[in-house]
């Protein structure tokens, strides 16, 4: 019951923050699709998972039926992620894929709980050299990455739990928003 009551203190606390910071997260989106640019989303461990369940949600669908989006996870190519570990270093393992998939039209989607992570701020610092918008989703204090992004929404723990549950409900209502827009439209 404890990790529920934490749970709900958090999201209650953060509730205003994941609708404002996810219309401006929406907007960011639509501006990258409208712009014929793809996301590029990204993390690691639990926020690996999440940023290949985030990429399908859009590739594929949340709810409704509509056109694909462009949304690719750096977490899935195992061969890549491998190789830039093995010849170069964990640390430029998002920064890599960045360099060979990204143009200015793109948006690249950091997720961290810390924020702290080498391998994201090695991307991030790439990113923002090059002039490619970013839209961190972070947690805690935003770390390193709260600095190098062009925006964030930083969910407000200390709990890598508690943090990963509500970054969940922060994108998975951004795609909703996403979905409800693109469905509308005639194909």
């Amino acid at each position: 019951m404890k990790n529920i009551k934490e749970h709900l203190k958090i999201l209650n606390k953060d509730r205003d923050k994941i609708y404002k910071k996810g219309i401006i997260f929406k907007d960011n989106i639509i501006d990258c699709f409208n712009q014929k640019g793809k996301l590029i989303i990204f993390g690691n461990g639990g926020s690996a998972a999440d940023a290949q369940h985030f990429s399908t949600e859009l590739t594929v669908k949340l709810k409704k039926k509509r056109r694909a989006l462009a949304a690719i996870s750096l977490s899935t190519d195992t061969s890549a992620i491998t190789a830039i570990g093995n010849d170069y270093n964990f640390k430029k393992i998002f920064k890599r894929q960045i360099e060979a998939l990204c143009n200015n039209n793109d948006l690249i989607i950091p997720i961290s709980t810390s924020g702290n992570s080498q391998n994201i701020i090695e991307a991030l610092k790439y990113a923002k050299f090059k002039k490619i918008k970013s839209f961190g989703i972070l947690g805690n204090n935003g770390g390193m990455a709260k600095k190098l992004c062009s925006q964030s929404f930083i969910v407000s723990s200390k709990n890598p739990s508690r943090i990963q549950e509500i970054h969940i409900i922060f994108w998975q209502t951004v795609c909703e928003l996403i979905e409800n827009i693109y469905a509308s439209k005639k194909k």
